[in-house]
């Protein structure tokens, strides 16, 4: 104390002695030399910041090197202090759900409370006894497997590999135990920071009502650090927390924000010392970090490379393996069965589409871009799971069509043509009336009418009411904001972005393209429901974040042809030039309200008690991830990650062992 305020008064002397002096008689060399002294003490400053931060570090380490000795007592004998360890000791009397250590503990401490943790495990027949020579031997396992985070890996392992809808039932039960543990504040899941973090994230996931409070215990980096899990710099441990991290969708959860920041930042320091050595871990550390927002990728490609990395070392605790030999292996036989038979179905869909799009003769269209159907696809299959294939169909459709009628109105068609074109959509059944223009605009309007027709009459029979109605609106909304668009380039209008929005978010087409094939879904999308704020809200929530992620890839583009574009909006509007440095400020501003808008939508989608089915709000999220993943690299239509990824999941697998017997064997595990 006597120090700092010794030091407080002689700074305080010194800027009251330079500022009461006469700057003309200050010699240069007085001024030079107050000048050094203040470059002096702020580096003092800055060095001794340094060293109370490398202080805590390793304060940190030292913490966590002694957790770990703990949790290798066994190891240790008379080099261990056996009492200071309890420290570390379960609410059930182990050290770190460890036999081997608590054994060690028993034997060395007496302590009544891991004898009766042993008595208890040897009760449940956990210890392998034999006695070749009459004499009883005790085989003690390094880490007795807890049943909560086993039960957790064994849904969130079913859910990588594509095959959880099998067992939908049990993983139910499953959740509902793990949650009466969760409100009972259970040591097994609370005390155990990758197990909390993954049953924070999967319960969340399923719209248990979960508070992130749970893991405040874990919001600083430094309570890593004193953990044997930030001893030994664990991967997977980070990455459950940096998954959980992204489930925020509230507006207090700090804690979340929290531990997403520091556990991402050591993540991205693991990739660069290239210190994750297992393949499958690696990758999905990579498609975190690439994609902190969502909790999953386009499945149909995931759920192949999960099955290509799937081994039983893919599933085991610090010292033990937890899942028997048998149940890895049908797990891998059933998720590869799955996954060819989607593959099947799927080039069925193709041929399908190609024998369409001759049909509707789009071919003929020279400005549009038709893209290979193995293409969409891939992104549908996301969206749609496999026995959904009519919704998936009515969604490529529609979304090969809104891409003809885009570029149609960015220059495919003339002033008159587009005039023409948006009559007949607003007239749809009477379009006879006005007839067509040109041969273009009558393939296209055809094209249009004939195939959502069809789609409205396949909709009467799952909803039992005709839609066709809702579905011509959809599309008059669409173009009438695709010409609005067109108006504005021609007229070289400069829109705000209050009014350009509005817009923008309907010539995405996501009403035509995604609520037109939920009408295939299955369950009743009533006229209430379609009409009302919740689900209006997720329509512009995942409206806004496609067309913000469309202009970010496209503004070079667009700028040269004259095309409106929110980067450029921003630049023009809140920074007054569009220079680069304007540019970059704008998209960065950009991100963050893409960053909200898509955490806005989580939020409704994992809400419960709206009146919105599940699986209709889940389409909205998943529509999301899938734009997410088409502009991730750029414009998806010409990028090359994307074309790959389509070509590998045309292929199928080798296959396996029968399904059903599978499925029965599974389900024994569970």
């Amino acid at each position: 104390m006597r120090n700092a305020i010794a030091h407080v008064s002689i700074s305080t002397i010194i800027s009251w002695s330079f500022c009461n002096q006469d700057l003309e008689t200050n010699s240069s060399e007085d001024r030079v030399f107050m000048v050094q002294k203040e470059k002096g003490k702020k580096r003092e400053d800055r060095v001794r910041q340094q060293q109370m931060k490398s202080e805590v570090t390793c304060n940190s380490k030292a913490s966590g090197r002694k957790a770990y000795m703990a949790y290798v007592a066994e190891g240790l004998g008379d080099k261990q202090d056996w009492y200071n360890i309890l420290t570390y000791q379960r609410k059930n009397g182990s050290l770190f759900n460890s036999p081997s250590a608590t054994s060690a503990l028993a034997i060395h401490n007496g302590d009544i409370n891991a004898l009766e943790y042993l008595d208890d495990l040897n009760k449940l027949g956990v210890f392998v006894s034999f006695s070749p020579k009459r004499i009883l031997l005790f085989k003690v396992p390094t880490a007795y497997p807890t049943y909560m985070h086993s039960k957790l890996c064994t849904v969130d392992t079913l859910q990588k590999m594509g095959i959880s809808r099998h067992f939908s039932c049990e993983i139910n039960s499953i959740l509902d135990m793990i949650y009466r543990s969760w409100l009972e504040n259970d040591e097994e899941i609370s005390a155990e920071m990758e197990t909390c973090a993954m049953a924070f994230r999967i319960l969340r996931v399923h719209e248990y009502d979960v508070s992130s409070d749970v893991l405040s215990p874990f919001a600083e980096e430094s309570l890593f650090h004193n953990s044997v899990q930030g001893h030994l710099n664990d991967t997977k441990t980070l990455l459950e927390l940096y998954k959980a991290s992204v489930l925020c969708i509230l507006d207090d959860e700090w804690t979340l924000d929290s531990i997403g920041s520091w556990t991402g930042k050591l993540l991205k320091q693991q990739l660069c010392s290239r210190r994750i050595s297992r393949s499958a871990m690696l990758h999905e550390v990579q498609h975190a970090i690439k994609m902190p927002l969502y909790t999953s990728t386009v499945q149909l490609i995931e759920h192949k490379r999960n099955i290509e990395h799937f081994s039983a070392k893919s599933i085991i605790m610090q010292k033990s393996a937890y899942m028997a030999c048998r149940a890895t292996e049908d797990i891998l036989a059933l998720a590869t069965k799955e996954f060819n038979s989607s593959q099947s179905l799927y080039q069925q869909e193709i041929e399908c589409l190609d024998r369409w799009v001759k049909e509707v003769q789009l071919g003929k269209l020279e400005f549009a871009r038709l893209m290979p159907s193995t293409l969409w696809i891939f992104v549908a299959s996301d969206i749609f799971p496999p026995e959904l294939s009519d919704a998936r169909v009515a969604w490529i459709k529609n979304t090969i069509l809104t891409i003809s009628v885009d570029d149609f109105f960015d220059g495919g068609g003339s002033t008159e043509e587009l005039e023409n074109f948006l009559s007949l959509i607003e007239k749809w059944d009477t379009h006879a009336e006005i007839g067509f223009c040109s041969k273009n605009v009558e393939i296209l309007f055809n094209a249009c009418y004939n195939t959502n027709n069809q789609i409205g009459a396949k909709a009467v029979e799952v909803q039992n009411r005709s839609v066709v109605g809702h579905i011509v609106e959809l599309w008059v909304n669409y173009v009438r904001a695709a010409m609005a668009e067109a108006e504005w380039t021609r007229k070289k209008f400069v829109p705000t972005m209050e009014e350009y929005m509005p817009v923008a978010e309907l010539s995405l087409a996501y009403g035509p393209i995604l609520v037109s094939s939920m009408y295939l879904v299955g369950p009743e999308l009533s006229e209430d429901m379609v009409r009302s704020s919740e689900f209006k809200d997720m329509v512009r929530l995942t409206s806004t974040c496609a067309r913000l992620l469309n202009d970010l890839n496209t503004y070079e583009k667009e700028g040269v042809h004259g095309c409106v574009n929110c980067v450029l909006l921003h630049a023009h509007h809140h920074c007054g030039s569009t220079s680069s440095t304007s540019i970059e400020a704008a998209k960065t501003e950009i991100r963050k309200i893409i960053s909200i808008s898509y955490r806005e939508l989580l939020r409704l989608v994992l809400r419960g008690g709206g009146t919105i089915p599940r699986q209709f709000r889940e389409l909205w999220w998943d529509m999301g991830k899938a734009t997410s993943q088409f502009y991730l690299d750029g414009d998806g239509f010409c990028s090359m990650q994307m074309v790959a990824a389509t070509n590998a999941v045309t292929l199928a697998m080798e296959p396996r062992n029968d399904m059903e017997r599978i499925k029965k064997r599974l389900a024994q595990f569970l």
